[in-house]
């Protein structure tokens, strides 16, 4: 057979094989991966998942040393579900504090090896986040995988209300390939005027 005929048969069923998992992810309950940070981010994503729906299919990432996100997930599970509904999986941190930005190339560039299992096994609809480093390779993997179509990987990222004249790294790298970009504090929509501001503390 003609190597172009191949071609086209190997891209028809591909199409075909990306058409059927979203059909069949319609019938699923929504999943969202919420990416916890430590301390006050943890904290505002805490409040956030608080006022979703609790019929959601939440999965959590925080990063490896992280253990105050850990109980703090566990205690809002315990509130809003009778049933296991999540998951959670955990990478390496992108950057410790105080860690050289040399170095953080290099860390970052291995935590994103942690994430490409995450984003196979949650395939997130929604992914939810609020400024800490370790959401900016979860991010991007996802983002690479929405463009084969293996996960609808929507962006939500909600800057961190501490954040009142400039943004976050975090929101700086991610702005650029949010679906939905929320400030708290107006004076950051002159630099960035695609975010959206929330007239009303939400964190």
């Amino acid at each position: 057979m003609d190597i172009w005929l191949w071609a086209l048969l190997s891209m028809l069923i591909l199409l075909l094989w990306i058409l059927m998992r979203r059909l069949t992810r319609n019938k699923q309950p929504t999943r969202i991966l919420a990416i916890a940070g430590s301390g006050g981010h943890t904290t505002e994503l805490m409040r956030l998942l608080s006022s979703l729906p609790t019929n959601l299919e939440r999965h959590y990432v925080l990063a490896n040393t992280d253990h105050f996100s850990k109980k703090k997930i566990l205690e809002l599970e315990s509130k809003i579900s009778t049933k296991s509904n999540h998951f959670t999986y955990v990478i390496p941190r992108s950057r410790e504090v105080a860690q050289s930005w040399i170095s953080t190339i290099f860390s970052t560039l291995f935590s994103l090896l942690y994430c490409i299992p995450v984003i196979l096994k949650s395939k997130p609809d929604i992914i939810l986040c609020n400024g800490p480093g370790t959401c900016v390779p979860i991010c991007y993997t996802a983002l690479l995988f929405k463009l084969f179509g293996i996960c609808r990987g929507e962006i939500i990222f909600v800057e961190s209300i501490c954040r009142v004249t400039s943004m976050s790294l975090s929101g700086k790298l991610i702005y650029p390939f949010a679906t939905k970009f929320f400030i708290q504090w107006p004076q950051l929509l002159e630099n960035y005027p695609k975010a959206i501001y929330l007239n009303g503390r939400i964190c």
